[in-house]
């Protein structure tokens, strides 16, 4: 019987309704894709598939090769899927306040962890990756952040998948920024198919926020593969925000991390202008990976939990 492996069933990840939480305009939709379900745990395992075959492709990764890269989690396990089935050593720099989970589960995975601090977040860990690869001329510095195999992966596989599932019908696609490959090449493949597909780039309303993984593109150094044009309307999404929307949801059934929460009250935002509409979000992990953080989880003193719509 010839079974798939992990890395070959990356992606296909459902597209369900947000629970009727919210009163949305008759005629709107929002759709939630659960990139958590990839076999990393998160949208992360479809780039970093991509950027390891293409390395393979070019020569660059060899058998039992190392590879090398700056993350703040979810690229990081799904290099550590993808390097535990090829048979890669990875090397992953990684800001010191990453969730527990996350750490436990990239030392469960075999990742060498190369701490950076945790004040300068993924730019630290960047620049980290950077010394070392000058150091270590063996090692393969994949760079997730400027390498365009990122963003093409989203181009082949997200923005197809959304298209299909919604059967044409998404008018508007909301996502939070990190490498921002998602948004990149989702992006470009709607625009492609309908060009009236409005693109709602999510960001932190400040350069300190707690929605780990995502930048506040004015103040971080910002992705080679960042293209500011690809997005059609952008939103400044706050820390508070966001968790609450976390906190929201999981009352409902649906575990959410920081930046999922960001993209759908984004999305929720988006949604209560409009009078008809489809609005697909990402939802790129489980909140599963961040319950060891309590300020997540804490309500704000005088907080109501969110209920069904009527």
């Amino acid at each position: 019987m010839d079974l798939p492996s992990f890395v070959e069933i990356i992606g296909n990840t459902p597209l369900v309704g947000l629970p009727a939480v919210f009163e949305l305009p008759d005629g709107v939709q929002i759709a939630l894709k659960l990139e958590g379900r990839n076999p990393s745990g998160s949208v992360k395992a479809r780039a970093a598939r991509s950027i390891v075959q293409e390395a393979e492709r070019a020569g660059r990764l060899k058998p039992g090769g190392t590879i090398l890269d700056a993350s703040s989690g979810n690229t990081g396990i799904a290099y550590a899927v993808i390097a535990g089935q090829r048979g890669y050593r990875l090397v992953l720099c990684l800001p010191k306040n990453a969730s527990a989970q996350r750490q436990q589960l990239l030392k469960t995975l075999g990742t060498e962890i190369v701490h950076t601090s945790p004040l300068e977040g993924t730019d630290g860990a960047q620049a980290e990756a950077v010394t070392l690869a000058d150091d270590h001329g063996d090692w393969v510095y994949l760079n997730q952040y400027d390498n365009d195999a990122n963003w093409r992966a989203h181009y082949q596989t997200t923005g197809p998948e959304i298209w299909n599932q919604t059967q044409g019908t998404v008018t508007h696609f909301v996502a939070t920024v990190g490498t921002s490959g998602t948004l990149t090449g989702t992006g470009r493949y709607l625009r492609e198919q309908r060009k009236d597909v409005q693109i709602v780039e999510v960001q932190p309303d400040s350069p300190l926020h707690g929605l780990e993984g995502v930048k506040h593109m004015q103040t971080a150094r910002v992705p080679g593969i960042y293209d500011p044009g690809v997005a059609t309307d952008r939103r400044a999404m706050s820390t508070e925000r966001s968790f609450r929307m976390v906190r929201c949801l999981a009352h409902h059934g649906l575990l959410l991390g920081p930046s999922g929460g960001a993209a759908v009250q984004a999305a929720v935002d988006v949604a209560r202008d409009l009078t008809h509409g489809v609005v697909v979000a990402i939802v790129p992990d489980s909140g599963s990976r961040y319950l060891s953080e309590p300020h997540i989880w804490t309500p704000a003193e005088g907080e109501v939990p969110c209920r069904l719509a009527s």
